[in-house]
């Protein structure tokens, strides 16, 4: 009974598509990190328990969740007040709830558990047409997480569950104009949140991410180096492995967050269109799972995981390629330091491509 309503559930092509993406993922990580590394083999571990998640996930009725939604959804309120008070502090955030055996990120946990919330409010029934209370109290809902998360501090998780909100509203017959009047409010409130709200370090990502060069060896230099690496792929790539950017460690983290970065070098503009070609194709069956849903709450709920989903592949790939303000970690100074390191030690050589291979001689003399 049990594998019978498993394989009832499952999309056979979506699952297809999402296999193929983890085993590119795979494949870019082993090539940005030099191998069978530990980077490498926690992908896999994650890629395992992710599946059995989905599968467990199969087994339950939504609608079971969604009646628990509010229970669900505080008790990730409740993960992120502990994350602030004694989570463990990783670059400057403190984001994960150490567990001995893995660290445990609530940030993510919150755009699924909004998600939930949202589509059982918007999703009841019960409910007539959408009102300015309803888009009141959804946005009292989404602001909580949101606030909680941007503590830690992670502005770029924060960010990401406003398109959940939005596209749930949206769906659920929020007005264009409602999307009109906040847009604008936006833009008058943006210098009061440049002078107030930002730290010192995001409005450095902001100013470098307008014009790089002016702190080309610092803030800059992480935007600088993954233009670079995007733009040196060519139309069919480098080769696997054969990167020169992501192999000689020229551009940061690039395990992590400009995992993209990697690809582009190594795969080419071809590589680019086939990986995107695979999002696309699970976007569309992610889309027509909502229009077979058997009622709003479910519709809504495959909606707002979606445009979380569709968010973050959208602004990685624009950060990447150099067309959005980098998030997550920088290159600060000792990052630069340990580029000083690796070269006095012969493990990374300056070449032209650098922004200034000049600084690199400087014998440690950041």
């Amino acid at each position: 009974m049990f594998e019978r309503r498993l394989y009832y559930h499952i999309d056979w092509a979506m699952l297809a598509g999402i296999l193929a993406l983890c085993a590119i993922g795979l494949a870019q990580i082993f090539s940005a990190t030099g191998g069978f590394t530990r980077i490498y083999y926690t992908q896999i571990y994650g890629i395992v328990l992710g599946l059995f998640a989905m599968a467990l996930c199969l087994t339950i009725d939504y609608r079971s969740l969604a009646d628990k939604s509010h229970w669900i959804f505080l008790a990730v309120l409740l993960l992120l007040m502990y994350v602030l008070f004694f989570g463990v502090i990783r670059g400057g955030s403190r984001r994960w709830i150490d567990l001995g055996v893995v660290n445990l990120q609530p940030s993510e946990f919150a755009k699924a558990a909004l998600a939930l919330v949202l589509a059982k409010f918007f999703g009841d029934s019960r409910r007539g047409a959408i009102s300015h209370e309803d888009l009141a109290i959804a946005a009292c809902i989404t602001a909580v997480p949101l606030i909680l998360v941007a503590r830690q501090p992670d502005l770029g998780t924060a960010v990401t569950l406003i398109p959940v909100a939005f596209a749930i509203a949206y769906v659920a017959g929020m007005p264009m104009r409602i999307i009109g009047v906040l847009a604008l409010a936006a833009v008058l409130v943006a210098p009061v949140a440049w002078k107030f709200a930002l730290q010192d370090y995001q409005r450095g990502r902001i100013s470098t991410f307008l014009d790089p060069a002016q702190d080309a060896k610092g803030a800059g230099y992480q935007q600088i180096q993954a233009r670079i690496t995007v733009g040196s792929g060519g139309p069919w790539g480098k080769g696997f492995t054969k990167g020169t950017q992501g192999q000689l460690r020229f551009l940061p983290v690039a395990h992590n967050d400009f995992i993209f970065s990697v690809l582009a070098e190594e795969q080419g503009f071809a590589g680019v269109l086939v990986t995107l070609g695979l999002y696309l194709f699970v976007i569309l069956r992610a889309l027509e799972a909502a229009r077979l849903a058997k009622d709003r709450v479910g519709a809504y709920l495959v909606l707002g995981v979606l445009a979380s989903f569709t968010f973050q592949v959208i602004y990685n790939v624009t950060m990447s390629a150099g067309l959005a303000p980098v998030k997550g970690i920088d290159a600060s100074a000792h990052e630069l330091r340990r580029l000083l390191h690796d070269c006095n030690l012969g493990g990374v050589r300056p070449d032209s491509q650098r922004t200034d291979a000049s600084f690199y001689k400087l014998g440690g003399r950041a």
